[in-house]
């Protein structure tokens, strides 16, 4: 474990806090449901602060990224709304850019090829660069070609040469996955092509902010950015970003297109906007978000009071999914097994183990049917119609379906 003491982007002392959620395990740390994986579950501070000069939000200790992403849990391709989300940006991008047979696309951070796949069946070349080896051996088997490696300026150099330069460079939900801020972004610019492009997806600051969103803090996240703290470190290696759209991803994330500063044109009148709403919901002034703490605790006295409830009327409560932010919130709400008995998931990789910390059951989803609660807690809520359509047969026994965040309500 390693104590961040100074910023990821512009290396000033960072100590104003933003939410401290006490010590956790790893948010993907899946364990077996045996005494012994579980007795020897290590913690680590889940911290994170923000830094006066730059206004980055990061983690202030993390564990290193090989024991974090060497054997990953999460698979893309479980959610049919993120694989619709992919097949649109690719219907858009590749139109876009002009983008054909002779064009290349890489992706970092491409997991299990839910993205590049689609452009596999436009017939334009891909290469997926994934750190989990057990992810990118499901890729390669879909017939992505994918590179097992981690992302930075050495990686970037090799590829380059022996594939290519990017036409296209897509990092979706990785940016924040970096300890190494600088390494990434400049292996971004050695592996984009003189006339390329880059995407780069992240869920937006001010969400985070304003939805009073801590669940989404975790140690595989290391960083949480702004539009402007985004920009000032891609500057700091010559890339700008020309282009922006707004999703409504993870609870709310920015598309940025980013192109070589010496080539790019000037900033389009959607990131000229969006600068001056940063600016107007004074997301660049360190009182924002000195709050931030009070919100959580609210929130955590908001979801045992429910379950409070829940039990006074004799009612049973079964979760689903097994997201990170899950394990964030049950964990910082010091819940486990004597309060939910399990949660069901559709990943087989995640089935027949524990959560993190709280140490609930993953059972398949069809555990529902047998088990028929009264209550199910959709763990990911910004899956939460995607998984409501999924499950609707719970109604047949009456059963309510209710996310926490970022407010308690039915879904």
């Amino acid at each position: 474990m390693t104590t961040i003491l100074s910023c990821r982007v512009c290396a000033a002392p960072v100590t104003r806090n933003f939410c401290d959620l006490g010590e956790s395990p790893l948010a993907n740390a899946y364990l077996p449901a045996t005494a012994e994986a579980i007795g020897a579950e290590p913690r680590f501070p889940l911290h994170a602060y923000v830094c006066d000069r730059c206004l980055l939000v990061q983690v202030g200790a993390f564990a290193p990224p090989e024991q974090i992403f060497g054997e990953y849990a999460y698979f893309s391709s479980f959610s049919s709304s993120w694989l619709e989300h992919a097949r649109t940006y690719v219907e858009s991008i590749v139109p876009r850019l002009g983008l054909g047979v002779s064009s290349l696309v890489v992706e970092v951070a491409s997991n299990d090829g839910y993205l590049l796949q689609y452009f596999l069946e436009r017939g334009v070349p891909v290469l997926g660069v994934e750190p989990a080896a057990n992810v990118a051996a499901v890729a390669t088997e879909k017939g992505v070609r994918t590179e097992a490696r981690f992302f930075g300026v050495e990686a970037a150099r090799e590829l380059r040469d022996r594939y290519g330069a990017a036409d296209l460079l897509v990092a979706n939900n990785v940016i924040a996955h970096v300890p190494d801020l600088h390494d990434f972004i400049d292996g971004m610019r050695f592996m984009l092509a003189d006339d390329g492009t880059a995407t780069i997806e992240f869920p937006h600051l001010l969400r985070l902010v304003e939805g009073g969103l801590f669940d989404t803090i975790y140690h595989e996240h290391f960083s949480y950015f702004s539009l402007h703290t985004l920009e000032r470190a891609l500057s700091m290696h010559e890339l700008a970003v020309v282009d922006l759209e707004e999703l409504e991803t993870h609870g709310g994330s920015l598309r940025l297109f980013v192109r070589h500063a010496g080539s790019a044109p000037g900033p389009s009148a959607h990131v000229e906007a969006f600068r001056a709403r940063e600016v107007e919901r004074r997301l660049l002034e360190t009182r924002t978000y000195d709050a931030f703490q009070g919100v959580a605790e609210r929130k955590r006295g908001d979801v045992r009071d429910w379950l409070a409830q829940l039990r006074a009327e004799g009612k049973r409560i079964a979760c689903y999914g097994a997201p990170a932010k899950g394990n964030t919130l049950l964990n910082f709400c010091g819940l486990g097994v004597h309060d939910i008995p399990y949660t069901v998931d559709k990943s087989p990789y995640k089935q027949r183990h524990v959560l993190p910390g709280s140490h609930i059951p993953i059972e398949a989803p069809e555990h529902l049917r047998d088990d028929r609660p009264d209550v199910v807690w959709i763990l990911p809520w910004n899956l939460r119609d995607e998984i409501a359509r999924e499950i609707a047969y719970v109604r047949e026994w009456g059963a309510q379906l209710a996310v926490a965040m970022p407010e308690l309500r039915g879904a």
